[in-house]
């Protein structure tokens, strides 16, 4: 396997860098930001809540990494309601963030991708009313884990915000070599 930071960035991301996994805090208010549904993901979907487990599932499941990269597509936009270039940034992001995902998955790396929004693999989630299509490939947002985006960046020297008249995705692959 070559060095994932080179291939996140063949597979399209503007960032990529080192996480440490230590540094993650699944705190309850973000999941409280999840149920009050402003993305319309909650409730709805295999890769949301409360469907894609608790805060506590998930910190057992992220304390079995060692290792971490964390990723964004970094786009311009005019201003915050250039709806069009935040909508293609975010496009953009999923298509890098799908694409490295499968790329990593082949190789049978042990890890855990966590997305940005909800999962984008099908249209249309079976949630409730049948299982998932692609239960190997359904990854839930960082958010929907409980994560702090702006705090995961900050405890691990990446930039949030690049500032007026730009828009960043963040995403993360937690790993074990």
């Amino acid at each position: 396997m070559q060095d994932l930071k080179a291939l996140a960035k063949e597979c399209g991301f503007t960032v990529a860098e080192d996480l440490d996994p230590k540094t993650l805090k699944f705190l309850p208010e973000v999941r409280d930001m999840c149920a009050a549904d402003k993305c319309r993901h909650y409730n709805r979907s295999w890769a949301c809540p409360p469907a894609c487990g608790t805060l506590e599932e998930w910190r057992e499941k992220a304390g079995k990494f060692s290792k971490g990269i964390l990723m964004q597509t970094v786009g311009d936009i005019e201003d915050t309601l250039d709806f069009e270039a935040i909508m293609q940034i975010a496009q953009d992001n999923a298509e890098h963030f799908n694409k490295l995902v499968d790329a990593v998955i082949d190789t049978h790396l042990d890890c855990l991708p966590l997305s940005v929004g909800g999962c984008t693999r099908c249209k249309t989630c079976t949630y409730p009313d049948a299982p998932c299509r692609f239960p190997d490939r359904c990854f839930s947002s960082m958010e929907a884990t409980g994560l702090m985006v702006n705090q995961v960046c900050s405890d691990n020297g990446v930039p949030y915000n690049y500032g007026k008249g730009k828009m960043a995705y963040t995403s993360c692959l937690l790993y074990n070599e």
